[in-house]
């Protein structure tokens, strides 16, 4: 099987009501023995939010593939059952992570201040808690709806309603088996233009049934990355912020109001999140395709987002296009974090060659190939490449010998080579206004 889809003839609308001007480019100190408790935490801030946003554009990539498969009356089923299979377990888990475990509306909005499914800035979303068991949220600015409204109403209304109405309810449900999310109201806007783009209640109905969470989240929680532990620092690199986010819920809460160590934790959660959501939606393809169509979907899923994601931390660090640039950006991927899961060491090798090398770790023992790592191979994937080639199109991947890992590549930059294009599943990914949006820090850092 061999998927093939030409990059929407959408023009790429930038967005610019979030935008700031990037400092010089930096050369960075290299450091093979780097982690993300090596950052400070206004990069870890920078860091996380661009986490959250890579996470939530790697559908844009491996659901248009999907469409062409399966076609998009069963596309909209199969995004359902992916958010579904997914949204549960990391969102347990951001509770551990940050200490705000509950059962009330203030622990689901805790929750959607720090998801994939809701990156900040990018969905804006804005809440009002009136009481433990009822709250409201909306949102002055949806990116995705500003993504699919050039499409027509239809398109708008499978994603506001048909996906959000299941998906939404799961994602609560995770907290109370009886919270439930209502619109007041939602797109397709009437009139034209209404703001905000949509109005949510959040209620818990007692007299309700309990939410049936999806059959398949009892086979995700059997993954490995399911239960994945993260590593933290045994104290803070530099004073300032909450140790947690225990107290009471924070309608305008940032990422500036966490202390280092839950920073590190929010940007290790944010990885985890992505790679179950990857690991949900080729779940869901293998059930219905076979295994041939999941691990294509994979790779071409992969493909992209990576090169998305190594696209917007060149530019959030404003790196150069260096080795050691290219060799910052293997380090800080989110597809390479956490470290628990995924063994990644780069290190330099003189001053022309970069080593990339993933050693035996979990991402390559999961029970099945639903992973963007269940096919790597000696030759390097086309994800690896796409990562250098973006931050230095004349950069060049070949194997390596790995040694005591399980697969090594070498990175050098050929002055003599033809710049490489972005990949097509990069381009594919272009039309939304996601790959160029721009985050900015609203406010300082809490003291």
């Amino acid at each position: 099987m061999a998927l093939e889809i030409d990059p929407p003839a959408v023009e790429n609308r930038r967005v610019t009501h979030a935008r700031h001007q990037h400092g010089e480019m930096q050369t960075m100190s290299f450091d093979p023995n780097w982690t993300l408790a090596d950052l400070g935490r206004q990069e870890l801030c920078t860091l996380g939010r661009e986490y959250l946003l890579i996470g939530h554009l790697q559908d844009r990539v491996g659901l248009p593939f999907a469409t062409k498969l399966v076609g998009e009356e069963a596309q909209i089923q199969l995004s359902i059952d992916e958010w579904m299979g997914a949204s549960p377990i990391y969102s347990l888990r951001m509770q551990k992570a940050l200490g705000f475990s509950g059962n009330d509306v203030a622990t689901v909005f805790k929750n959607l201040q720090i998801e994939i499914g809701a990156p900040p800035q990018f969905m804006d979303f804005q809440f009002r808690l009136d009481r433990p068991d009822y709250g409201e949220f909306w949102l002055p600015h949806c990116g995705a709806l500003l993504d699919v409204e050039p499409f027509g109403e239809k398109r708008v209304k499978r994603m506001c309603h048909d996906i959000e109405d299941p998906t939404f309810d799961a994602t609560a449900a995770a907290t109370h088996p009886c919270m439930k999310m209502r619109p007041i109201h939602r797109p397709p806007r009437v009139p034209a233009g209404r703001y905000p783009h949509c109005l949510w209640s959040v209620f818990i109905d007692d007299e309700a049934t309990p939410y049936e969470q999806h059959p398949n989240l009892a086979r995700m929680r059997e993954s490995l990355v399911a239960d994945i532990p993260i590593v933290l620092p045994d104290h803070d690199r530099e004073p300032g912020g909450w140790p947690d986010y225990s107290g009471p819920f924070d309608a305008g809460f940032q990422l500036e109001d966490l202390a280092h160590r839950p920073l590190v934790a929010v940007c290790q959660e944010a990885a985890v999140q992505a790679h179950l959501l990857a690991r949900s939606f080729l779940l869901n393809v293998d059930q219905r395709h076979g295994a041939e169509a999941a691990r294509e979907l994979a790779q071409r899923q992969w493909s992209g987002a990576a090169a998305v994601a190594a696209y917007r931390l060149k530019r959030a660090f404003a790196l150069d296009h260096g080795l050691e640039a290219i060799a910052t950006v293997f380090q800080r991927h989110p597809h390479f974090q956490p470290r628990t899961y995924v063994d990644l060491d780069v290190r330099l090798i003189g001053d022309d060659t970069l080593r990339i090398a993933i050693g035996d770790c979990p991402a390559l023992k999961e029970a099945d190939d639903h992973s963007w790592f269940g096919a790597l191979a000696e030759q390097a994937p086309p994800a690896i490449e796409g990562i250098a080639s973006v931050v230095n199109p004349q950069a060049r991947c070949r194997p390596s010998d790995p040694g005591s890992a399980r697969f090594a590549w070498e990175v050098i930059i050929d002055p003599n080579v033809e710049p490489a294009q972005e990949p097509p599943e990069m381009q594919l990914a272009r039309y939304s206004r996601g790959v160029d949006f721009e985050l900015i820090q609203r406010r300082p850092l809490r003291s």
